[in-house]
């Protein structure tokens, strides 16, 4: 049971870098020496850090194709509490796409990936904070577990664990659970349930991943004691593919696009610095694993298999890989018999990609459809074919199925050159699963995801639950090769396109807005949209609601020809009299079935397509608000909803593009709103500065929301001084004190009170201004637990006959969440200067 489990997690976690790939890798004749130097390697390397984008890709590139180490990245959260500039995928959605560009960026410098259960919640600013909303002990059991599995030789921490409170208390903590983990792997008393499936093991040497920028200047670098530092050089030149490792790092890096961190390569020398932190410090100072030894001679049998392999690598014609073959196959026959374990699953998983990769071997498995639905039939078409003169014989597949009897098939030979095709149906078993990211399974906390299937805590994603096994006689040796069932077509612009096959409920469902604001007691539609996932859905549907709301009709028919097909529905929803705030779900009712979670698509040209199942639910706001004015241009930043949740209280919101921007356009509406980090990432935004502070002077309203202080398209933000900062208020729950509580945005059209601040979420508000001219009137004051206060978060200035705002607070996701005071208070910025209008409608009537 021990050895099956285990074999089995290192054999996804090997084979992850082309099963979830957009398309099958086919390496070239340098690709496979390179694999070759690779499968001669044994040593590993664990770098450590907190969140996607927290890794050094160049350390990883170099570890991986320069040492030919295994490397591995893990990052303790999946970046779920960051911004999105790629879309409007927020929390759970963007933790899914954060780790497939971790994938992603893996598959390009030659890592592995892997993670803990912890949930990114946010900024933190100390270390006991995170380690208090995590579970730290589950977090460390993670860790601990991820060193037991992958067995690194080298530990690599990206953050210094002696600095708590100088940086994010995620990556502190990433290096505090590191360190603690780095002894506690290797006692058997810790986590003693592991020990099931995994060993104790005790990594050599453990870093610090330190450089000048640690110690405050270049200078102060220069002057530190470096006794302890190896310094490496990572900017090498790899001839076989053209490039450096600088390149291929900054190729892994531009791969966080939701985080906008595209990179451009750069060549020549280039230094990294690790300070040894724990275990004995290496002879070479150049060489991480010196006196380690990373051959094949460090497992019993491992020498013979060094012998034959050692002269394969020498003896490589690139111009016929498949002459390695032969000697190829004996090694893999005596890898077999190595009572390591955990070597003899990686290095099996390696030669076997080796062999086939020098056969020119070509497997695949392609359903007729990218999903399925549980107990249904779905035919595949198997290809086959070898591109070499090895002898190759088919001898059988091996299907996942239920309740099915083994298949029998016809021994043939896979001919040089001549493609073998099959047809099949694989039958989905009816208690079949959704496939789903299985840390979104089950509700977690704040701080942690929960995870009660335990074999499956460390993986990047879920394993594919349907796949084939192409049974094969090399040299009259048997050697198995297992492919995942995936769905291709051909797209007229982008050509072969693949996704994977997915398991899909038989139907979803989802109300058209996340949030439904009413501001006052009048009725409205909503939209229910049901999605079937097989032919000739049949059923109904209805809505739970809160009490005091109504909705009707009570329950509606769907009928629905087609799988992938949709019916929209429409509800009418009766809200009460008072303010009131709840959550709906609709509930499709099949037969005996009940279903009542969405299907999300998540599709980028960058990572692989995606679809993920979440409760399906939609909060419904009754609110007590107020607003003035109607037209709203809104100037889009990196990816929000505030135009869309504006328009929810009635305002009248068009994007405005900054090439429209003039004072003709702007003369239309009552207020612009700048999107959240425009000025970061609108080049031309610059240029249109003067006329919007020339709107403003005219009488208009312009709100900016946060900026980060680093990388402003302009310095230009406002008619006035202001200085943009790195203050933040993390506390979601922090105090908030009015500074100038009589002022009009604090009173009109909405009194705003302290209980305006409750409910928000995840934080306050981010990227504060900490100086502005004597024109601006800051208008409230919060702070978190034993800092000073920050009254930079809503600040707001007179500029001719109208007003200017700059606001860090988080109205970027408190909208989404349905915070009621959020919606007040910005109603008031969107009014403030609008009384005189007030007055005279009233005169009117």
């Amino acid at each position: 049971m021990h050895k099956k489990l285990l074999f089995s997690f290192l054999a996804i976690a090997i084979s992850s870098y082309s099963t979830f790939a957009q398309q099958p890798k086919k390496p070239n004749s340098s690709e496979i020496y390179e694999s070759i130097q690779k499968l001669n390697f044994l040593g590993s390397v664990l770098y450590v850090a907190a969140h996607p984008d927290d890794e050094n890709t160049r350390l990883i590139s170099y570890m991986s194709n320069h040492l030919k180490a295994r490397t591995a990245y893990l990052s303790l959260t999946r970046g779920d509490g960051g911004q999105n500039l790629i879309g409007p995928e927020i929390r759970e959605l963007l933790g899914v796409i954060r780790t497939q560009e971790l994938l992603t960026a893996r598959r390009i410098d030659g890592g592995e990936q892997r993670f803990t259960r912890a949930n990114d919640f946010g900024y933190s600013k100390h270390p006991d904070e995170t380690l208090e909303i995590w579970n730290k002990d589950e977090v460390l059991s993670d860790v601990v577990l991820a060193i037991r599995q992958f067995q690194p030789d080298v530990i690599i921490n990206r953050f210094d664990h002696r600095s708590p409170g100088s940086t994010h208390g995620h990556h502190t903590s990433s290096a505090m659970l590191s360190v603690e983990a780095f002894d506690l792997a290797n006692n058997a008393s810790v986590y003693p349930e592991q020990l099931k499936t995994v060993s104790p093991w005790q990594p050599k040497r453990q870093f610090f991943n330190t450089s000048w920028w640690f110690y405050g200047s270049q200078d102060a670098f220069e002057k530190a004691d470096k006794t302890n530092l190896l310094s490496i050089d990572t900017g090498v030149y790899f001839p076989l593919n053209g490039l450096s490792n600088p390149e291929i790092a900054a190729l892994s890096r531009s791969q966080h696009k939701s985080q906008g961190f595209g990179s451009s390569g750069s060549r020549g020398e280039q230094m990294e610095y690790i300070e040894l932190i724990n275990g004995s410090l290496p002879t070479d100072k150049t060489n991480i694993f010196d006196g380690i030894d990373t051959s094949w001679n460090r497992i019993k049998g491992g020498k013979a298999i060094g012998d034959i392999l050692y002269q394969v690598e020498k003896d490589y014609d690139f111009s016929n890989p498949s002459s390695s073959i032969p000697k190829l196959v004996e090694a893999y026959t005596l890898i077999q018999d190595l009572e390591n374990e955990h070597w003899k699953t990686i290095k099996s998983e390696e030669i076997k990609n080796i062999i086939a990769n020098c056969a020119g071997l070509f497997l695949e498995v392609v359903a007729n459809s990218n999903h399925a639905t549980a107990n249904s039939k779905v035919p595949l078409s198997i290809e086959m074919i070898n591109r070499s003169d090895a002898n190759i014989m088919f001898t059988g597949l091996q299907l996942k199925d239920s309740g099915r009897k083994k298949r029998l098939y016809k021994r043939f030979p896979l001919k040089d050159n001549i493609e073998e095709n099959l047809k099949d149906t694989i039958l989905i078993s009816s208690r079949q699963l959704p496939t789903t990211p299985y840390w979104l399974t089950k509700k977690g906390t704040l701080g942690m995801y929960k995870v009660e299937d335990k074999a499956l805590i460390g993986h990047p994603e879920t394993p594919r639950e349907y796949t084939v096994t192409f049974k094969l006689e090399i040299n009259q040796i048997p050697i198995e090769f297992t492919r995942p069932i995936v769905y291709k077509t051909n797209d007229p612009v982008k050509g072969e396109v693949y996704k994977p096959f997915e398991v899909i409920p038989e139907a979803s469902a989802k109300v058209s807005e996340k949030v439904i604001i009413f501001e006052n007691d009048q009725q409205k539609d909503i939209e229910v949209v049901v999605k079937s996932g097989k032919d000739n859905l049949e059923g109904y549907v209805q809505i739970a609601h809160p009490q005091d709301w109504n909705i009707y009709p009570e329950k509606q028919k769907v009928s629905i020809a087609n799988s992938g097909q949709e019916q929209t529905l429409v509800f009418t929803v009766v809200p009460p009299k008072n303010q009131s705030e709840g959550l709906i779900t609709p509930m499709v009712h099949v037969g005996d079935q009940v279903f009542t979670r969405e299907l999300i698509e998540i599709d980028y040209d960058h990572i692989p397509f995606q679809t993920v199942l979440l409760p399906s639910e939609s909060k419904i706001v009754r609110l007590d608000i107020k607003k003035r004015g109607e037209n709203i241009a809104y100037i889009e930043g990196a990816g929000d909803v505030v135009p869309e949740s504006l328009q929810q209280i009635g305002y009248n919101v068009v994007i405005l593009k900054p090439e429209d921007i003039n004072t003709e356009t702007l003369s239309r509406f009552d207020a612009v709103v700048v999107g959240i980090r425009a000025y970061n990432t609108v080049e031309n935004l610059k240029y249109k500065q003067q006329e919007l502070f020339d709107y403003v002077a005219n009488g208009g309203n312009m709100i900016v929301q946060y900026n980060t202080s680093r990388g402003l398209k302009t310095n230009n933000l406002a008619p006035y001084k202001l200085q943009l900062f790195r203050d933040r208020v993390t506390d979601e729950f922090a105090e908030v004190t009015f500074l100038s509580p009589e002022h009009p945005l604090l009173n009109y059209p909405n009194k705003i009170t302290t209980k305006d601040f409750e409910g928000w979420t995840q934080e306050r508000g981010l990227y504060f201004p900490n100086e502005w001219a004597n024109e601006f009137t800051p208008l409230l004051s919060m702070h978190d637990k034993g800092e000073t206060a920050k009254e930079g978060s809503l600040l707001v200035a007179k500029h001719g006959k109208g007003y200017y705002i700059y606001t860090g607070l988080s109205f970027f996701r408190e909208f989404p969440a349905g915070v009621s005071g959020a919606y007040r208070l910005f109603a008031n910025m969107l009014s403030i200067g609008k009384e005189d209008i007030s007055t005279e409608e009233s005169l009117k009537n």
